[in-house]
């Protein structure tokens, strides 16, 4: 070995400690933020919509018996009465119904949880085209914050997204912290932890229509095979423990910028082509007036949502009976 290589070595000998002990001091600061985020500062969205999640899932995994769960996003939470439905079958409901922004493949992943022999599982969501991630990781961190019956519901392949996006919520929870602004009991506005009844259905008063429609207020969905071929592996995880799963309609505003009908054939049909489960709905059912949607293209009001859940109870007992 010549004189280069015997200094390269010492040296690399050298640094090799100063690395370790780099990486272990690292390490250390790493396990004290983690600490202090997870213990002292975490949760600070414990009252807000999306801290629903809390109440949903400890209603689903306490029902053993044969149960109805509705599985999509804030069109069942703002469209759906479960007192309607449960009275109808005599079965418990839960709305799992949440926020759009977290994807179908999150909201898809709340229908493994206590499943058991009997349950019906229906799926309703806006559109089929999605690219299976959680949309947006940041909304989701306000749901699951440091809940870990919650974190069941984040797929390992959605870790590298949720991962990355830390930092931008912890960032969010420690100005909430430090002003002493988090967990703000707001008992007054419809997104509200507390807007929920014991369902899952926001029951917040919603009389008359606050929203405005354009000619992009309402489309007729998409769909694609990364969306169908998931369902389709759903299906088969609930077939396997005995439940049943189907697709539902949304609610559609129906007025001057709705879509012809015929569009709305043209997507049902090709979703029915491409899914293995029952598509329950006629998605031209559920055309409901513009005067009953709330303050979105897909929240209804009070009365909106009772018109929905008895069409959604007259499909469900024709599917029953085929």
């Amino acid at each position: 070995m010549n004189r280069h290589n015997l200094s390269t070595s010492n040296s690399n000998k050298k640094r090799l400690p100063e690395a370790l002990g780099f990486l272990m001091k690292l390490l250390c600061v790493l396990t004290v933020l983690v600490f202090f985020m997870g213990v002292v500062v975490m949760p600070q969205y414990r009252y807000t919509y999306t801290a629903s999640l809390c109440d949903k899932m400890e209603r689903l995994k306490s029902i053993d018996e044969p149960k109805i769960i509705l599985i999509g996003n804030s069109n069942l939470t703002f469209g759906i009465n479960s007192e309607i439905l449960e009275e109808a079958f005599d079965m418990p409901v839960v709305n799992m119904g949440l926020h759009g922004s977290m994807g179908n493949a999150f909201h898809e992943e709340m229908a493994k949880v206590n499943l058991n022999e009997g349950d019906i599982i229906i799926v309703a969501h806006t559109e089929y085209s999605d690219h299976d991630k959680i949309t947006d990781p940041v909304t989701t961190w306000l749901a699951v914050e440091n809940h870990p019956q919650l974190w069941r519901l984040i797929r390992p392949k959605d870790v590298p997204d949720m991962y990355f996006s830390f930092p931008t919520y912890a960032k969010r929870a420690l100005t909430l912290w430090a002003s002493k602004e988090g967990n703000e009991q707001d008992l007054g506005t419809v997104y509200s932890r507390f807007a929920f009844n014991e369902y899952g259905d926001v029951t917040f008063e919603r009389k008359t229509r606050s929203y405005t429609f354009t000619e992009k207020s309402v489309c007729v969905p998409k769909v694609n095979e990364i969306c169908t071929n998931r369902l389709n592996e759903l299906n088969r995880y609930v077939s396997d423990h005995g439940a049943s799963l189907v697709i539902a309609a949304y609610p559609i505003a129906h007025g001057e910028f709705t879509p012809p009908a015929e569009e709305y054939v043209q997507f049902q049909t090709k979703l029915q082509e491409a899914v293995d489960c029952p598509v329950i709905s006629d998605y031209r059912d559920y055309f409901i007036d513009y005067d009953y949607f709330y303050d979105t293209e897909y929240h209804l009001t009070n009365e909106g949502a009772d018109l929905r859940t008895r069409q959604l109870v007259y499909d469900l007992k024709q599917w029953m009976l085929q």
